[in-house]
């Protein structure tokens, strides 16, 4: 479930990696510096720009793939 904070990104399909990073706890530096690393964030790359399903975060999240002590 979403808290207030959250609300408004759960209620689109795709966030962005501001959203992405707010949302996990981390900063978007990190969110780009795995997505240059290959840590097998979940997500798409629109243009120019990364776009991430929540439930495609979580997933990640569940299955231990972000293992954040890396």
């Amino acid at each position: 479930l979403c808290d207030r904070r959250q609300r408004q990104m759960c209620i689109r399909d795709r966030i962005n990696i501001e959203e992405v990073a707010e949302y996990i706890g981390v900063s978007p530096v990190t969110v780009r510096y795995w997505l240059r690393s290959g840590k097998n964030l979940p997500g798409k790359r629109v243009g120019r720009q990364w776009r991430f399903r929540i439930k495609d975060i979580d997933e990640w999240i569940k299955s231990g793939k972000s293992n954040f002590d890396d």
